[in-house]
């Protein structure tokens, strides 16, 4: 039976959060809209249409939430801080109801003996700026980095954990080429437009965290999937080299001082060379303390010529006949294990957090309880993978659950339930679920 202790005495264990999934409160105490407000608004953009407001209204309950990070043994909360609640118009004016908000939730994490994790950003963009083209504008990375040093030179004293940003490669694909997520923007140009801007400023962001706070420990997060050819056949093995090369290349490799990646491909190729620069090398790179991973199922990819530019798709889990969770994603710990040994590889990854990982099942709320045993066996999976990742050399140094709550899942709304914490949204009555307890008792082992 894996239990917490078999990790070391110095492993963290988190449970992680997003402001724009859980705050609520959109329009009060001087938030100015995100992209998700307006995002949510429109019909037909989130399943059932479900709006972004209250969420989980953690914005009036965040000290009994705090209180439930500590009650199930986690050491480490991870949220992050909703740049429109700071700056309404993205620049400018400073909220200090905003200020004094997240002022009150560090003082309540630190007062449980719980460590703060802060993401910077977690795709809630104010939509004053995206109305000036948001990601894909020159003007995004004079605003960010303004954002970055308000927050640094405001909790720097009380926070020494950073995240720069949550999952690039997410809001740059789905936000602005797929259009599937906010602010819902198609195309190549936008996509590129925004990943460089991006690159950009997760450099600049480390860069100002390291000369306003001292002891900083920063890091940034990737979403990653191990990508398989669906077969052995030339076209489906060149077809997941392109994927892999967007999924999981294309913002690590910066950092490192390596440029964007190309995987022989025109399309990248002349994104490369216009891009390319010594100059902007020398901006993209930043010697992060920690690299955070995100890892929810692997991808197997098939070549098709009909999908334009990158020609390749998705074979899903369901039709492979392969165990799989409610939104479909398939459940391999052992891809698991080889995503995070890819990334490992890198020379100078000194140490990856698993800051997510987890997973949506069809909960139900019966005689006050929530039995998830599917739930349970996911984490026990994933977590002996985690183990034979630190038996075998590699320095993974902590692991953040998916997440402490029912929330507001992006394009699913509420009807994906990936919590810990069962959460009834009209009445936002908490309850633990099985899974929640079966991670006390993990803790205290």
């Amino acid at each position: 039976m894996i239990k917490a202790s078999d990790f070391g005495q110095n492993f963290l264990w988190g449970v992680a959060t997003a402001a724009a999934q859980i705050e609520g409160t959109a329009t009060q105490y001087g938030k100015g809209p995100s992209i998700w407000d307006t995002f949510t608004a429109k019909n037909g953009k989130i399943k059932k249409n479900h709006k972004l407001d209250p969420a989980c209204d953690f914005y009036h309950r965040y000290a009994e939430d705090v209180a439930l990070v500590k009650l199930l043994g986690f050491k480490v909360f991870r949220f992050s801080i909703a740049w429109s609640r700071i700056l309404p118009a993205g620049r400018g004016e400073i909220n200090q109801e905003g200020i004094r908000f997240y002022h009150n939730l560090i003082d309540e994490c630190l007062t449980h003996g719980i460590t703060p994790y802060v993401t910077l950003y977690h795709w809630d963009l104010p939509q004053a700026l995206e109305d000036e083209g948001g990601w894909t504008s020159f003007s995004i990375n004079a605003a960010f980095n303004a954002f970055v040093s308000i927050c640094a030179l405001e909790y720097g004293d009380k926070v020494k954990n950073w995240i720069v940003l949550n999952e690039p490669f997410g809001y740059t694909s789905l936000g602005y080429m797929l259009g599937v997520h906010a602010p819902g923007k198609t195309g190549l140009g936008n996509f590129f437009s925004a990943v460089l801007h991006t690159a950009l400023a997760q450099a600049d962001g480390g860069k100002i965290l390291r000369a306003e706070i001292s002891k900083a420990n920063i890091g940034t997060t990737f979403s990653c999937s191990e990508v398989i050819p669906s077969t052995q056949s030339d076209s489906d093995i060149l077809a997941a080299k392109r994927v892999d090369c967007l999924m999981n290349r294309l913002f690590v490799e910066p950092t490192q001082g390596m440029g964007f990646p190309t995987a022989n491909w025109d399309v990248l190729e002349k994104f490369q060379i216009e891009y390319g620069t010594w100059r902007l090398h020398e901006r993209m790179k930043f010697d992060f303390d920690f690299i955070g991973l995100q890892n929810y199922f692997p991808l197997v990819v098939k070549y098709n010529a009909f999908i334009p530019v990158i020609q390749a798709w998705e074979v899903k889990a369901k039709s492979r006949k392969k165990p799989h969770t409610a939104m479909g994603w398939e459940v391999n710990a052992d891809s698991f294990y080889n995503i995070v040994k890819q990334f490992a590889a890198y020379p100078n990854i000194k140490n990856i957090l698993i800051t997510e990982n987890g997973a949506a099942y069809h909960d139900k709320l019966i005689n006050g309880k929530v039995e998830d045993p599917e739930r349970i066996e996911y984490f026990k999976l994933y977590l002996n993978a985690l183990l034979k990742l630190k038996k075998d050399g590699i320095n993974v140094t902590g692991y953040m659950a998916w997440t402490l709550m029912d929330n507001f899942e992006w394009a699913e709304g509420f009807t994906a339930r990936f919590g810990l914490i069962y959460n009834d949204f009209k009445t936002q009555e908490r309850t633990i679920k099985d899974s929640g307890y079966w991670w006390k008792e993990f803790l205290n082992n």
